[in-house]
Order: C-alpha cells, then sequence, then structure tokens
C-alpha cells in the first residue's frame, strides 16, 4: 500500500493547535508537554500503544476533559476558556466517532440519525428531517438498513452507522476512537475505505486514534506517534517507522510480525 494523499490538505491552516500540553490522573502521566497541529482537510494518525494516552487526548480536544497545562485551539477557539454553550456550539462542528459505536439499541436506525438532528438543528420540516439522513446512509453504503434495529446488524455495519450519525450533523472535524476495533480484517479495511471517502467527499479534518497499524497505512496523510507522553515521531508511515528506537520496532513487529 501507498502512503496516502489528499489534495484538500491546506498545510498553512491549523485546524486543531495543542502547545505544551499536560495531562495526569494522580500519579500516572499520560501525556507530557504534547505539541500538534492538525491541518486543514488531513487525515492524522494517532498512533500508540494502549494506556498511552490517545483516547485522552481527543477527549481534551473535544473539551471532555480538562488539561492540566497547556493550550488547544481548536477552529480558532481556545477549549479550555469556552462558555459551556460555547462548546456546545464548537462540538456541533466536530463529530465523535466512538469506539462502540454509540447507537441506542431501542431505536431504529433512522431515529438513531434523526436523534442528533432534532435535539441540535431548530425547525425542520419533516422531508428535510429525511433528506439528511437518507443522505447520511447513503455516504456509508447502507441506506437499505434504515428501519432495522441495531442489534440485526453486524459489527461493521454498526460502526458504519455510527459514523452516518456523526455525519448528519455536517461537522468540520472528525474524531474517530479506534474505528477498526473488533472488526476482522475485510471489514476493517471496508471502514478504513469510508473513512478516506468521507474526507474526501466532505474535506473534513480528522483524528485518527488506533493501535491497528493497517488502519494507519491505509488513511493517514500524516503519522503522529505516542511514546512515553510526547509525539516524538511524526512523518508519513516509512518515516515514522524508519526508526532503530526499539519502542518504535517493537510496535511495529507486535502488529506485523507473527
Amino acid at each position: 500500500m501507498e502512503d496516502k494523499k489528499s489534495n484538500h490538505i491546506n498545510r498553512q491552516e491549523a485546524i486543531i493547535s495543542i502547545r505544551g500540553l499536560y495531562k495526569s490522573f494522580g500519579d500516572l502521566h499520560v501525556l507530557r508537554d504534547v505539541d500538534l497541529d492538525v491541518y486543514k482537510g488531513e487525515n492524522l494518525v494517532v498512533l500508540g500503544r494502549s494506556g498511552t494516552g490517545k483516547s485522552v487526548l481527543i477527549k481534551i480536544i473535544a473539551g471532555l476533559l480538562k488539561p492540566d497545562a497547556g493550550i488547544v485551539t481548536v477552529l480558532g477557539q481556545d477549549v479550555a476558556q469556552l462558555s459551556t454553550k460555547e462548546l456546545d456550539q464548537l462540538r456541533l462542528k466536530v463529530g465523535f466517532s466512538f469506539q462502540n459505536s454509540a447507537l441506542y439499541d431501542s431505536m431504529t436506525i433512522r431515529e438513531n440519525l434523526e436523534f442528533p438532528l432534532v435535539r441540535n438543528v431548530r425547525n425542520l420540516s419533516r422531508q428535510e428531517i429525511d433528506r439528511a439522513v437518507e443522505e447520511a446512509l447513503e455516504d456509508v453504503g447502507l441506506g437499505q438498513t434504515i428501519n432495522q434495529m441495531p442489534s440485526e446488524l453486524s459489527g461493521g455495519q454498526r460502526k458504519r452507522i455510527g459514523i452516518a450519525r456523526t455525519l448528519i450533523l455536517k461537522p468540520e472535524i472528525m474524531l474517530y476512537d479506534e474505528p477498526t476495533a473488533g472488526l476482522d480484517p475485510i471489514t476493517s479495511i471496508d471502514i478504513n475505505n469510508l473513512i478516506n471517502e468521507v474526507q474526501e467527499k466532505h474535506h473534513s479534518t480528522s483524528i485518527v486514534i488506533t493501535h491497528d497499524l493497517t488502519c494507519a497505512k491505509m488513511v493517514g496523510n500524516r503519522i503522529a506517534m505516542l511514546l512515553d507522553g510526547r509525539f516524538e515521531r511524526q512523518g508519513t508511515f516509512e518515516e515514522v517507522f524508519e526508526s532503530d528506537d526499539e519502542r518504535v520496532q517493537a510496535f511495529y513487529n507486535y502488529n506485523f510480525v507473527t
């Protein structure tokens, strides 16, 4: 697989900018002096072993956790300084695709997709709601599931519906938390292709949290690897793994060497 390219990346415009970020939980120092820029139209993959702070990072970006120190700027706004109302408005522009898809089991697929739309966008007609739901389902290739229940779908289909529910609000930023976790290799490739299709169609800016190197190689315009709480390796897939660092090699071998 070749490195993924995109004509939509503007490396002069940082949509997310992080400087001097620290986050600890008691004596556990998860993020230590993290600096990071994510550019408009870019798929940035954040790699790291379990427990290295990858999910903590995107929760801070989304304003779900507060940093101990440092500045996190999203779409020009300092997240830590926003009021509750301002944070709610920012989150409408930031789509969060959860690892477990986070669908409501008691709702049909249509109702799952309608829920964030009706809750956050006022005065929509029934026709506008139907059109938005159908478009979001078409984006993920699952228009036929509209009246099904989540329990009737496969794991890969639920992942796709979770992404559709995020896309329905047309966010400028997509945050994917372990999008291929628990999926078989073929379904994982389908999800990776979907992430690329979302980027190309919507020109979205994305952070993809994963420890799956196949995912990283397929979707990442740039890779940033968390090692001991810092981004010590950044670049293309090849640039990140052209290293004698034993921590980097061990991570690669765990994924690719049997």
